[in-house]
Formats: structure tokens, C-alpha cells, sequence
């Protein structure tokens, strides 16, 4: 995604473009792998080296408070950052705190109906992601 692009998108949310948020952005989309507010911070700051932590860590939580980003938790209870907004979940490994993406549109589409049968009493479900845990085979 282009600077540009970035721009629309932050603008769209109802935010300013501002440099650091740029580059929060482009990191959590370069690093590509669920990266921790930390993994993100080291990151920038080879770039950004005056780029305070208060602001990656703020900026962090305004991009999932506008849905731009998702957090996502490990068993370790790690915060991680995912910046795709497709459906879609996640593989989890606990023994190297790994997590990849998953896409599949059968799943999606069983969860999809399998909870428009039930009734939840006092709960409206808006969303279904699963964590599906295991081991990397390499």
C-alpha cells in the first residue's frame, strides 16, 4: 500500500495523516507476521528514532478502536497486530508463539450458519474469528 493510499485510508477513518502513523502503518504491513507493539517499535525506530514508544503504543490502540487493525492474543498473552481486514483466522503455535493467517470461505461460510441457528441467550454475536492451535510441521 502506497503512502497515498495510506492517507485515504487513515482520512476515511477520520483521522489526520500524520508521519508517525504512516510509518506505524507500513511497518505492521512490512513486518507481516502479527507483530508485538515492541517487534513494531524496533522496527521504526531504525527510521524514526525520535518516535516515542507512548505514541506507537496510542496509535496502536486508535487503529483498532477505527478497525483498522485487529489485536490478537497468544497463550502467552502476547497483544499482536494484524492489519488485514479480510475474513479470516489464525494458526497458533504455543511452542513458537507463531501465528499465521488462515483463510478458508467453506469455514467461514459453516460458522456463518451454524450460529445463525442458535440462539445465544443475551449475547448478539457480530463476529466469529477462530484461533485454531498446533504445531508448525518445517
Amino acid at each position: 500500500m502506497h503512502k497515498e493510499e495510506i492517507g485515504v485510508l487513515l482520512n476515511q477513518n477520520g483521522l489526520r495523516v500524520t508521519p508517525q502513523r504512516v510509518a506505524i502503518f507500513e511497518a505492521v504491513k512490512m513486518l507481516k507476521n502479527h507483530p508485538t507493539a515492541e517487534d513494531i517499535i524496533a522496527f521504526i525506530r531504525i527510521n524514526h528514532p525520535s518516535l516515542s514508544t507512548g505514541t506507537v503504543y496510542k496509535t496502536l490502540d486508535t487503529f483498532v478502536e477505527k478497525g483498522i487493525f485487529t489485536r490478537v492474543r497468544t497463550d502467552r498473552d502476547i497483544m499482536r497486530y494484524d492489519s488485514i481486514a479480510d475474513t479470516h483466522h489464525h494458526l497458533y503455535c504455543a511452542d513458537s508463539d507463531r501465528v499465521e493467517d488462515y483463510f478458508d470461505d467453506e469455514l467461514n461460510l459453516v460458522l456463518h450458519e451454524y450460529f445463525k441457528k442458535r440462539n445465544i441467550p443475551g449475547f448478539s454475536i457480530s463476529d466469529v474469528k477462530l484461533q485454531i492451535m498446533g504445531n508448525f510441521i518445517e
